[in-house]
């Protein structure tokens, strides 16, 4: 299992067109076998912050994703209002592995 964790530097002047662009990624995401977690608007604190996590089954899993992704007409027109809006000012990715408490082991994955 790992989660893709996106950091988000917005354009605080465009938070809504940021939230549509989110509301935009989740049904997209989930389409190509994520378990979506959200995105994270700026609430308190800095207002220029966003952040959104999605879990694939594996790494391989979410490689096939942005190759599907990369083709998809939605995913190309929701990059595309990213662009026109200009709401994201840069963004970084990384992988992250889950660690549970004892007796919580997880097995297996369900989007």
């Amino acid at each position: 299992m790992v989660t893709c964790y996106l950091r988000y530097e917005i354009d605080p002047y465009k938070k809504a067109e940021f939230e549509h662009y989110g509301r935009l990624w989740i049904p997209l995401v989930e389409r190509f076998g994520s378990a979506h977690h959200g995105y994270f608007l700026p609430y308190e604190g800095a207002n220029d912050i966003a952040v959104a996590m999605f879990t694939f089954a594996s790494l391989a899993d979410y490689e096939a994703y942005r190759r599907k992704a990369a083709d998809d007409p939605d995913c190309q027109a929701a990059f595309a209002y990213a662009e026109q809006t200009r709401c994201i000012v840069r963004h970084e990715r990384s992988f992250m592995q889950p660690v549970f408490g004892k007796g919580e082991a997880r097995t297996g994955f369900t989007p």
